[in-house]
Formats: structure tokens, C-alpha cells, sequence
């Protein structure tokens, strides 16, 4: 009797640690899946990391959109001008806009409390007068919570080799400290000259792009795929 006693006891005890082996495996197994789960979501993760949702971006310009008769496409060609659908804009309003079509963002137009004259000859003379003087314009208009900006989009012409003097003051009126600065340029043959490194100067905080665009005042109205294309190409989308 007790030979059979022992003998059941014996098979109880196989049949129970088979079981639980089965349980262990079943849970390393478990985790093993719920680990290449997580792994995965990280790889996911890391792929779009480069792309932030919650990035905010400000496309600020500043533009003068010279006063030529509109029918006269060789006045038109030599200015700072675009016609779309009958309506003038300057050069950088009109690359501005496109960007922001393309990639959403705030538009923001850097005014000045004193206007600038329209007619060519008398803009850029007064653009030399204040460059030489190292002239700061008072602004008419200001940014709302500048602070909550990721990315400033910047625009501008290319006057006398230099950013216009409303541009500087509108880079020393804020703290970029963080902040990365994309610049474009509208130019009638001189591209860029020194001007990112004029803002490196002014924001030495901040991050000046290099994935800048440059384009020539005769190619801006022509030039709505390279703009949209670029554009998609920062990644603020």
C-alpha cells in the first residue's frame, strides 16, 4: 500500500513541474514580445524625431514694394515687384506667402513708423544714407509672445550688400537665444553678400541655418516650384 502511495506521489509531483515549466516559458516568451513591442515603437519614434508636431514657426519679412506702372514688364522685372492675379506684391511678401502656404506658420511683416518712398531711386538712396549712418528705424509693429517661437523664418532684401536697417532692428529688439534662424533673400545679383553672418553676430544663441535660399529679383515670380520645394525641404511641415 504504501509502494502505491509513493508511486502517485511521484506522478503528482512530475505532472506539476511540467506545468510550471510550461507557465515559465510562457512568461519569458511573454516579455521577450512585449520588449521587441516597446523596441519597436522606439524605432517608429526615432524615424520622425527630426519632425515636431508642436514646433512653432514665425515667417517674418520685410518688404517695399517699389511703385512702377504694373503694364510695364521691363519696370516690372528691374523692381522689387510681383503681379499674381493683378495683385503687387514685394519680392520677399510674395516668397513669404508661398512659404507659408507650404508649410503653415505665422506671418509677421516687419513695418517701420516712418514709411519708406516707393520711386527706385529715392528707396535706394535712403538705404545707403542709413546704412552709413548705422541708422535703427523705430518699428510700428511688434511680435506677441515671441518666447513661444521654435523656428524664425526670416526674409529680406538684399540692399547695398547688407540686411536692411528695419532688420536689424528687428534682430535686436528680441532674444533668439535657442531659437533657429532660416534666412531667404531677394537680390538683384549679390545673393546672400554677409548677411547670415551679420546674424550670426546679432543672435550668437541662436542656430542660423544653413538651408537658406537666395533668389534673384528677375527669377522670384517664375520661381513658385522652388520655393514650395524648399520649403518642404526644412522639415517644419
Amino acid at each position: 500500500m504504501k509502494r502505491w502511495f509513493v508511486l502517485l506521489w511521484s506522478v503528482l509531483l512530475v505532472c506539476s513541474l511540467s506545468a510550471c515549466g510550461k507557465t515559465d516559458r510562457n512568461d519569458v516568451s511573454g516579455s521577450r514580445d512585449s520588449r521587441a513591442s516597446i523596441q519597436q515603437k522606439e524605432d517608429t519614434t526615432d524615424g520622425t524625431k527630426n519632425v515636431s508636431t508642436d514646433s512653432k514657426v514665425l515667417i517674418a519679412y520685410f518688404t517695399v514694394p517699389e511703385d512702377v506702372k504694373t503694364s510695364d514688364n521691363d519696370a516690372i522685372a528691374g523692381a522689387s515687384i510681383v503681379v499674381k492675379d493683378s495683385e503687387k506684391m514685394g519680392n520677399t511678401e510674395y516668397v513669404a506667402g508661398l512659404v507659408q502656404k507650404t508649410i503653415g506658420g505665422d506671418l509677421f511683416r516687419i513695418e517701420t513708423k516712418d514709411a519708406y518712398p516707393l520711386e527706385h531711386d529715392t528707396l535706394v538712396d535712403q538705404a545707403a544714407e542709413e546704412q552709413e549712418k548705422e541708422l535703427r528705424p523705430e518699428l510700428s509693429n511688434h511680435v506677441e509672445n515671441f518666447e513661444q517661437y521654435d523656428t524664425v523664418i526670416l526674409g529680406f532684401p538684399n540692399w547695398w550688400g547688407d540686411l536692411p536697417m528695419p532688420v536689424y532692428s528687428f534682430l535686436e529688439e528680441y532674444d533668439f537665444a535657442g531659437k533657429t534662424i532660416i534666412p531667404f533673400v531677394t537680390h538683384g545679383g549679390s545673393g546672400f553678400s554677409a548677411t547670415t553672418d551679420t546674424i550670426s553676430q546679432l543672435q550668437p544663441d541662436a542656430q542660423v541655418s544653413d538651408n537658406t535660399l537666395s533668389l534673384s529679383r528677375e527669377d522670384v515670380a517664375d520661381a513658385e516650384d522652388e520655393v514650395k520645394k524648399w520649403a518642404q525641404g526644412l522639415g517644419l511641415q
